[in-house]
């Protein structure tokens, strides 16, 4: 049965935790403004601990404990890699072995029935799961870059999630740990407002990119990927993208830099509630997409708003790209 519940709860204990953190977050992890950040005075990070924090205690309780263990420690260790790299940078590969460690966990503790493409072999595809599922963490960290930014692509794709756990189309456990990370989310999100008074930091968006991941994971796995890609849609196309571009360039595609599409909107002349606004729209009409596509069950309406998704995240993607006429 759908409740609210865990979101009312989750959402309560995130802006506790966070706005009991904000002393010590600002004494130890203020994020410095550099050349390639979005915000112009030092800002304490590290409210993804309040997110993280209260998605798995609310999520774990409600299921009355029968949330994956891999899924948590995982998540955990995730944090944990985030939280240190938050404090003093850790070497690139270093943070990927510990991703790829973490998102390993959770893939290949997978029951064997979990397929997305039965006709590959088992191991080809956790393979190509687990490489997917790493550039997925990596990607949500690397869109954490614009206050509520995070919020506004978490909510709708969680608030999506439920909605179809209530239904029946996801895990209980997935619709429930999607419900409080949307709860938490919206716990978080008055405290990083235009302007932001804490960011979440890494210890926030990987893990977030792994609970969320698994989520659409999930999705997949109960015969929905049309779905599965759709809610992350923008996402996936801003950081894909801004990746492959980069690679093309010869750059150092792995370091940070401000040439995603939401970093050149604000360059370009528009506002960071505009673009968080044109980015929150986005994922709702994204969301229905996906819902219609679960709920119908037809090949023709899956291809229709498949392709009605490319042609709303290419409107915003090009409107993001070009410089604002005044």
């Amino acid at each position: 049965m759908f409740t609210l519940a865990p979101a009312v709860l989750a959402a309560l204990l995130s802006t506790a935790i966070t706005w009991l953190s904000m002393p010590l977050l600002q004494r130890y992890a203020l994020a410095r403004p550099n050349a390639r950040s979005s915000h112009r005075i030092p800002t304490p990070q590290g409210a993804g601990i309040a997110v993280i924090a209260a998605t798995l205690l609310v999520a774990a309780a409600w299921t009355y404990g029968a949330l994956s263990l891999p899924l948590i420690g995982s998540a955990l260790l995730i944090a944990m890699v985030g939280l240190v790299d938050d404090i003093r940078p850790l070497p690139v590969l270093l943070r990927l072995l510990l991703q790829a460690t973490a998102v390993a966990a959770v893939v290949f503790t997978a029951p064997d029935a979990a397929r997305i493409v039965p006709a590959l072999p088992l191991a080809l595809e956790r393979g190509l799961v687990l490489l997917a599922g790493i550039w997925f963490v990596n990607l949500v960290n690397f869109m954490d870059g614009l206050d509520l930014m995070t919020v506004a692509e978490v909510v709708p794709i969680t608030a999506a999630l439920a909605l179809l756990g209530w239904f029946g189309d996801l895990s209980p456990s997935a619709g429930v740990l999607a419900t409080a990370l949307c709860g938490a989310m919206l716990g978080f999100a008055p405290f990083n407002r235009p302007t932001a008074k804490v960011f979440l930091g890494d210890v926030g968006s990987l893990p977030i990119g792994l609970l969320l991941g698994w989520c659409l994971l999930e999705l997949a796995w109960h015969g929905q990927p049309a779905a599965a890609l759709l809610l992350p849609a923008y996402y996936l196309a801003d950081a894909t993208t801004t990746l492959f571009r980069r690679m093309i360039r010869r750059e150092r595609f792995w370091s940070a830099h401000r040439t995603h599409f939401y970093q050149r909107a604000t360059d370009n002349g528009l506002k960071v509630p505009q673009v968080i606004g044109a980015v929150f729209a986005l994922n709702l009409v994204l969301a229905v997409l996906a819902i219609v596509t679960v709920r119908a069950g037809s090949t023709m309406v899956t291809i229709v708003s498949l392709l009605a998704g490319a042609v709303a995240v290419a409107s915003v993607l090009r409107r993001f790209s070009r410089p604002q006429v005044c």
